[in-house]
């Protein structure tokens, strides 16, 4: 596992871009915290890190559901924060966007039924005061705990 506190957006978007950096194939990322604990600004590097051009907005797909972005590595940005049931879920293709094919950053991925994942990344935010998080990063998979190494050894 791997805790590090970080001190502004900045700082969260930095370690995001050094994950999104740090991929060459495909994974995916469970994102859970509270609202405005850091979810989204750690797609943002994420986003960054792949090379998905800046001109591009990564925003919350709280309402979309799920926002798509091309760079190096495809991404699918997905938030169940509005979804309750499992078949609502299974409604959006989520079996597909986590197939291994594309990077995917799940907000609120906790919700997700049992069974949809075996090579991820869980990334839990803690909100400690108006600028300051905990992140935690825990690796379940080999390709997971590859891009951990790699992000640990650049630190």
């Amino acid at each position: 596992m791997t805790r590090v506190i970080t001190r502004s957006a900045q700082e969260t978007r930095a370690l995001g871009k050094a994950v999104g950096s740090a991929l060459d194939a495909p994974l995916t990322f469970i994102l859970s915290g509270d609202l405005g604990s850091g979810k989204t600004v750690f797609v943002q590097g994420l986003a960054e890190g792949l090379g998905i051009p800046g001109e591009t907005e990564v925003t919350s797909p709280s309402f979309a559901l799920i926002h798509e972005h091309s760079g190096r590595l495809f991404l699918f940005h997905v938030d169940l924060y509005r979804l309750e049931k499992e078949s609502e879920m299974e409604d959006l293709g989520l079996e597909e966007i986590l197939d291994g094919r594309a990077v995917a950053a799940v907000e609120w991925g906790e919700r997700l039924p049992e069974g949809y994942l075996t090579d991820y990344v869980t990334v839990c935010f803690e909100i400690l005061s108006d600028t300051e998080r905990r992140i935690e990063m825990a690796a379940y998979g080999a390709g997971a705990e590859t891009v951990l190494k790699t992000v640990n050894s650049d630190e």
